[in-house]
């Protein structure tokens, strides 16, 4: 299994357009102003030594770093690169898993990994101008956290009898899966280390994290994870819009108003897909984030392009009619995502100054 990995994809990409900014620090985020609100989407390595990093305020980077480059996320070029790298690595034959912009899994079969991994890197490096890390493992879980070792442009191997001395003695958020608040939990049984956790009781933990993540984390701990590449195309599971507000919104009235027209605007670029679940973000000033979602009846998933299953879902009890046999008018389903979004605002609590709002619906289709 490899674990393939573009190295600072966004600013990279920025770099081959501009190559005068090529070992200068780069931060890429909002509209590429640190004086207007923002966060920080990517920065170069050359920004990160001054400990700018992804959703950093742009404020806060430009104080940390007065020399950095700021400029603005441009989308559509940063699908384009990573279309041709994707392309690349899918030019060896080899089942290809896309994670998103910049990683993807590749299924090898070959008695010289690492010479397939640099030949692979070389061939996009070669296609792209970019450079990428590539992890090697028996199963994903060991090619992900293989790659970061390799970082940066280099080629790194775990396997299950590397496993331990490479990571045993490292916290338990080490392991790709397990973040700050799980190993905070951890922490409290008395488990602080990969090795404690490969030795953990699955039974302990199942009663402390349920019966399915418990015995699950114990797997993590001693390097299990999947060994099969998925090469169907990436299907995005939400799609989303946010603002951030220069000044602060004080009347609760103006957030949802802001709010209907997010909605409206997520509605408008979700038509062929289902949708199961309206989530609300709302970032209380200085900066508190919290987010609440609702569900959409079944019988109004469907939007306007959507094609109609073979059996129809039977509708919820007072739930409206989905509409023709064409799907909802436009206007229709656009009221659908904001309303659903209205009853998702009603569960926060107004009173406090909001500085971002976003709107993010959730596909009833989505992949597991």
């Amino acid at each position: 299994m490899l674990h393939v990995d573009l190295d600072q994809f966004i600013a990279a990409v920025e770099v081959l357009r501009r190559p005068e900014l090529r070992g200068k620090p780069v931060v890429l985020g909002g509209d590429g102003d640190p004086a207007k609100r923002g966060v920080v989407s990517t920065a170069s390595y050359e920004a990160r030594e001054f400990g700018v990093h992804s959703g950093l305020p742009l404020r806060t980077a430009a104080k940390r770093c007065p020399d950095c480059v700021f400029l603005r996320v441009d989308a559509e070029t940063y699908d384009a690169h990573s279309a041709l790298v994707m392309a690349t690595l899918r030019e060896t034959g080899c089942p290809v898993e896309v994670l998103g912009w910049d990683e993807a899994f590749v299924g090898v079969e070959t008695g010289d990994p690492e010479g397939f991994a640099r030949g692979l890197a070389a061939d996009v490096k070669a296609a792209t101008g970019l450079d990428c890390s590539v992890g090697i493992g028996e199963n994903k879980l060991q090619a992900k956290i293989a790659t970061g070792l390799g970082k940066p442009a280099g080629v790194a191997r775990l396997t299950g009898a590397t496993w331990f001395p490479v990571l045993g003695g490292r916290p338990p958020d080490a392991i790709w899966g397990i973040g700050a608040k799980t190993t905070a939990r951890l922490a409290a049984l008395g488990i602080t280390t990969v090795r404690q956790l490969a030795d953990a009781d699955p039974r302990r933990l199942a009663g402390e994290f349920g019966p399915t993540t418990g015995p699950w984390l114990v797997l993590l701990g001693n390097g299990m994870g999947e060994s099969a590449v998925d090469p169907t195309p990436y299907v995005p599971r939400s799609h989303g819009r946010e603002v951030t507000f220069q000044r602060n919104l004080a009347d609760w009235p103006e957030v949802t108003a802001q709010i209907r027209r997010l909605a409206r605007q997520v509605a408008g670029e979700v038509t062929d897909r289902p949708v199961a679940r309206v989530v609300v973000k709302v970032r209380f000033a200085p900066f508190i984030t919290v987010t609440h979602g609702t569900p959409v009846p079944a019988a109004q998933q469907r939007p306007p392009g959507a094609p109609r299953p073979a059996v129809e879902p039977l509708p919820l009890a007072g739930a409206a009619a989905s509409g023709s046999a064409t799907g909802p008018a436009p206007e229709q389903w656009a009221a659908t995502i904001e309303q659903a979004a209205q009853a998702a605002l009603e569960k926060f609590t107004p009173g406090r100054p909001v500085r971002l709002l976003g709107v993010r619906v959730e596909f009833a289709d989505r992949p597991e």
